[in-house]
Parts: structure tokens; C-alpha cells; sequence
């Protein structure tokens, strides 16, 4: 397939269900092609976000297995158009890992587009691509995205700041996807200028 139709999602175990699949489903139904991307090349467990009466806070319930494509040292994001990552509770330990650093920094300096939603902006905010940007993500996410510089959205449900699309939470998917499909329609027949090789 051709690398303009391959997009890379970035998760691991604790990543967000409903995220994963239905971006995985929705790339499929339009012709692209979702590989994943994890710590290792595994069945991740994934989990389900979601709210109950009398809870100050979201709890987590064991959601779907899924199997990892390939593991992040075998990203060369020079193969991809771009990145997505989902939230969950994966994007808290995913941002301490510096290959994972290397690969959004890498498709950000190839002037390729990166999607985030809900907790996946976390990572954005390790990687320091927030600065002085507009972002949408789950509202417990405010703080970090403030305290490095970035905007943070408190209207919208989705908002794309450059080339990149961020979102609230799950609840966000019809407003973030709309944005998502058409960045991918803008630059669906343009190849990348630049290919970053990572260290």
C-alpha cells in the first residue's frame, strides 16, 4: 500500500477501546491503512473510560484485547502519513518513553499531520509540541497543557491548530474524526518534503 495511506496509531495496554477500534474501523472503511504501534509486539489489553453516579472521577473496566502491528523500534515514520494517538491510561507511561518522543518529533518535523484525543494529548505535551497552540483534550489534561504553553480549548470538541488535530474525549469522535478526514483529503496526494530518520 502506499505509505500516503498508512497512518500509525501509537498505543500500548491501558490505551482507550472505544479509541483504538473506532479509529481502526473508520480508517479502514475509507481506504487507509491503520498499523499499530506499541511497546512491543503483543496482545495489549485495552480498557473502557466511562462515568458513574456518585464517582467524582472516570472508572476503568477491562475492555478489548488487540495485537500491536509493530513495535516502536521498528517505526520509520517516513513509511506513514501520519500519526494518531488515542488516550486511555497508556499516553501516561507512553510519554515517558523516548521512543516515542522520537517518532511524534520526527513526523512534526516532516511537516506531517498528528491527531490526538482526550489523554493521547499527553504525549503531545512531553514531546513540547503544545506551545502557543489551541488544544482540545480531557479536562483533567488542562493544567499540563497550560503549564507548557498551549491554549486550551474549552468551547469546542475538536480544534486543529496547524497540523495538528487535537480532541476532548471519546464523546469528541464525530467532531474530531470530521477534522481528521479532512487533513487526510488535503494531503492525500502530497508526499512529504522531508523524511526524518530517527537517532
Amino acid at each position: 500500500m502506499n505509505n500516503n495511506k498508512k497512518v500509525l496509531i501509537i498505543t500500548g495496554d491501558a490505551g482507550e477501546s472505544f479509541e483504538i477500534l473506532y479509529a481502526s474501523h473508520r480508517l479502514l472503511e475509507a481506504g487507509y491503512q491503520p498499523v499499530i504501534a506499541a511497546p512491543a509486539v503483543k496482545r495489549m489489553n485495552l480498557v473502557m473510560h466511562d462515568f458513574e453516579p456518585g464517582w467524582d472521577t472516570y472508572i476503568e473496566r477491562q475492555g478489548y484485547l488487540i495485537e500491536s502491528d509493530l513495535s516502536f523500534d521498528d517505526v520509520n515514520p517516513a513509511d506513514y502519513h501520519c500519526l494518531l494517538i488515542p488516550g486511555g491510561r497508556a499516553p501516561e507511561f507512553l510519554r515517558n518513553d523516548q521512543r516515542v518522543l522520537n517518532i511524534v518529533k520526527a513526523f512534526y518535523n516532516s511537516n506531517k499531520y498528528i491527531f490526538a484525543i482526550c489523554h493521547g494529548v499527553q504525549i503531545l505535551v512531553t514531546a513540547g509540541l503544545v506551545d502557543g497552540r489551541k488544544i482540545a483534550c480531557y479536562e483533567h489534561v488542562k493544567f499540563e497543557v497550560e503549564s507548557c504553553g498551549g491554549i486550551y480549548e474549552n468551547v469546542e470538541q475538536a480544534v486543529q491548530d496547524g497540523r495538528i488535530v487535537t480532541g476532548k474525549t471519546w464523546q469528541s469522535q464525530p467532531e474530531f474524526y470530521k477534522l481528521v478526514f479532512n487533513c487526510l483529503e488535503k494531503a492525500k496526494e502530497t508526499e512529504p518534503e522531508t523524511q526524518v530518520v530517527l537517532n
